[in-house]
């Protein structure tokens, strides 16, 4: 007796997908959806899609887009130009960031001023647009992506290949800019699910694994533009509000990657990491100069900042020598008890519950601006006929210390050193077989993590004027603190120079941008967290080995694809 494969009890049981599968879209109708959503998505920004200027962003303008729109307009490009390269996962991630950001400009329209009635034509057409770009990308059969070559492409020439690495780096940063000076929470919102969805698009398409290929040829070029385009920043502000913003970022960059050596590169869980934060900026603050100092010396600010460095070296060395041999959860416990006993200690130097050092809660204040040279960084000074506030002055400042910090890293990286740290890292059982001496090793790793954290400190205690314990907390609603700045190395990428810049400038943009959330600033935080580690855990900018350790099925099946496309050519 034969049974049929249906009635077979050996036969898995069929899913209702498999049993009703849902019919694809016609090509063609796809390829008419989605030209003609982008077409209208182009021309919506010209637009009014409010009638009055109360929304933020001004988006009454007709035949000039504004506020947001932009954010529309620069996606619909993107589209644009994926469509040309025939890349239907990039399309569809660009088209996806144009229907996020305009969805959710439309929709604060509506809440903002008080219904649906408030949104203008324009902005139904360009919810319409973007509605109808999705579709279509959405149907466009996956077949059709034009083969992204995996091996060496055709070089440009040298001059060529230094001007794109400067064009992209100068965009780069007019993105952050952009990001940074939203004067709004709806702004904001609409600009940072498109910038991500954005990224997502340039990876799918390939173009950025092809530019890292040209910035390992010009390395020199790329640190050239990295640092011109950020001195272009405070020449584009007229007021000093955001260019405060991007002094505190710097800071806890610079921060964040000294705590990268620690935790990217050996491997080494730090919970109290802002302790050495706070042990330069008191450091700092005690020879500034200030009436309220405890101890009556003056020093040059690079003596201070020198002395701060010293500080928090020794500080480093003191509590990493006796727990370095301690591994996992508990050198974290700890690390954290470092940081609250640090808190608590300074707290107490207050006279009367100990020596009177600190001055306890109240701190040190009133630190009088730096003077370098001659160069007052309180006084406004001009610069090709842009004048140069307080907070544009420090953040120069702050771009040196970020360079020095990179270059330290950079150098130690790629040195012998650097290599054992990254083998402790991998398997220390293994790198101590090898000949390897573990706590020598990560004992310099920790006390040069520190030390870099005292020169950021240094500079922070003059920045904000003052040197308090509630600075340097281990979990607050806002940076740094030792939660934050891990979650920061994390969230960017362990082990690379970029990612902990692009993790503190979200981790601190997020919740200057969105004060309105600050009661639920911490769960927010965790469940991003969460969403993070489940869906790309190795960060936002990964190490390379990381990312294929993390991806070992996805990149196997993503060659297979690609072998099989080539063969069917």
């Amino acid at each position: 007796m034969t049974t049929t494969p249906a009635s077979d009890a050996r036969t898995p049981a069929r899913s209702m997908k498999s049993v009703m599968p849902m019919k694809p879209m016609n090509p063609v109708v796809a390829k008419a959806l989605t030209g003609t959503g982008l077409a209208l998505t182009l021309v919506s920004p010209f637009l009014p899609w409010t009638w009055t200027a109360a929304f933020p962003g001004n988006l009454t303008l007709a035949g000039y887009p504004g506020g947001s729109q932009f954010v529309t307009l620069a996606t619909g490009l993107l589209t644009l130009l994926f469509a040309v390269m025939r890349q239907v996962g990039a399309v569809r991630a660009a088209a996806l960031a144009a229907l996020t950001s305009t969805l959710i400009t439309v929709g604060a329209i509506a809440v903002t001023l008080g219904g649906a009635v408030n949104v203008e034509p324009g902005g139904w057409l360009a919810a319409a647009a973007v509605l109808l770009l999705t579709a279509g990308a959405y149907g466009l059969p996956p077949g059709e992506d034009a083969p992204v070559a995996r091996k060496a492409a055709v070089r440009l020439p040298h001059a060529a290949e230094v001007a794109l690495i400067t064009v992209v780096f100068l965009a780069a940063m007019y993105t952050l800019t952009y990001g940074i000076t939203t004067g709004s929470a709806e702004e904001f919102l609409a600009f940072l699910p498109a910038a991500g969805l954005g990224l997502r698009a340039l990876v799918v398409s390939g173009l950025t694994a092809r530019m890292s290929e040209i910035n390992s040829r010009h390395r020199i070029a790329v640190a050239v533009a990295t640092l011109a385009a950020a001195l272009v920043f405070p020449f584009t502000q007229s007021n000093e509000q955001y260019t405060a913003i991007a002094d505190n970022i710097l800071v806890f960059a610079a921060v964040a990657l000294g705590l990268n050596i620690v935790v990217g590169m050996v491997g080494l869980l730090d919970l109290g990491y802002v302790a050495f934060l706070g042990t330069g900026a008191y450091t700092a603050a005690l020879v500034s100069g200030s009436s309220f100092s405890t101890i009556g010396i003056t020093l040059p600010f690079w003596a201070a900042a020198l002395l701060g460095m010293a500080v928090s070296l020794v500080a480093g060395v003191v509590i990493g020598a006796p727990t370095l041999r301690l591994h996992g959860d508990y050198l974290a416990i700890v690390t954290l008890g470092f940081g609250e006993i640090f808190r608590i200690t300074v707290n107490n130097l207050d006279g009367t519950s100990g020596p009177l050092l600190t001055r306890g809660p109240n701190g040190i204040n009133s630190i009088p601006n730096l003077s370098v040279l001659g160069f007052d960084f309180g006084q406004s000074h001009t610069v090709l006929g842009v004048t140069f506030g307080r907070f544009a002055n420090y953040y120069l400042l702050l771009l040196a210390v970020i360079a020095l910090v990179v270059f330290v890293y950079a150098q130690v990286g790629n040195s012998r050193v650097g290599r054992a740290w990254v083998a402790l890292r991998e398997d220390e059982t293994a790198a101590t077989a090898m000949g390897i001496e573990g706590f020598r090793f990560k004992l310099l790793a920790f006390g040069l993590g520190a030390s870099l954290a005292g020169l950021a400190g240094a500079v922070m205690a003059h920045l904000q004027t003052n040197a308090v314990p509630d600075n340097y907390k281990f979990a607050d609603t806002a940076p740094p603190n030792s939660a934050f700045l891990l979650a920061a190395v994390v969230l960017g990428g362990m082990g690379t120079i970029s990612g902990p810049l692009v993790g503190a400038a979200l981790l601190y943009l997020i919740p200057a941008k969105f004060e309105f959330f600050s009661k639920y600033q911490m769960m927010l935080f965790g469940l991003a967290l969460i969403l993070m580690m489940r869906y790309r855990p190795e960060g936002l900018v990964p190490d390379r080995k990381r990312q294929l350790e993390f991806h070992e099925e996805e990149v196997a099946q993503a060659e297979a694809h690609e072998a099989a496309v080539e063969a069917r050519a």
